[in-house]
């Protein structure tokens, strides 16, 4: 009996030290947009929700994924959603980043991270890697991977953020 009782102890205690709803800010990082301009990430932040997307023109998930977003994007656009497609395409590839982004039209903002600083600073060690971010700048929502359907678990966290 009194095994269970440390045991039930040790677990409140854990679950107060750690609370189920703790969210992450997120890392204020240098990068680079298409344009070569210096921005900061946390220039973003504050509006509205921010949806960051880390993606390589080499992944086929990236692809398919990046399309679903883009039609999240066109959606909530207009209410204060933004979003970041960072791109994680190191020296070799990165100069296929925009004329990739201009084939497919995407009109959102596209971001470099050649050297992974940002991917270091969120822990990405594979792409596709997704963060919601809610207007006090906290990471609210992560998913790595993709398959067609995971935008509308997104997609219903866009929503809660946006009432």
């Amino acid at each position: 009996m009194r095994a269970i009782f440390l045991i039930c102890l040790s677990l409140l205690s854990f679950s107060l030290t750690f609370p189920q709803d703790h969210q992450k800010k997120t890392p204020n990082v240098k990068l680079e947009d298409l344009d070569g301009k210096k921005v900061l990430l946390k220039s973003y932040l504050g509006k509205g929700p921010v949806l960051i997307a880390f993606w390589a023109t080499w992944c086929k998930p990236c692809q398919e994924e990046l399309a679903e977003y883009q039609k999240l994007y066109n959606e909530y656009k207009s209410k204060g959603f933004l979003m970041l497609g960072i791109s994680i395409d190191n020296e070799k590839t990165v100069a296929k980043v925009k004329p990739y982004v201009k084939s497919k039209n995407y009109i959102f903002t596209v971001l470099l991270d050649s050297n992974s600083d940002a991917a270091r600073e969120f822990y990405v060690q594979d792409v596709p890697n997704t963060f919601l971010i809610n207007k006090k700048g906290n990471i609210v929502f992560s998913h790595h991977g993709y398959i067609k359907g995971d935008e509308l678990e997104l997609k219903k966290n866009i929503e809660e953020l946006l009432k």
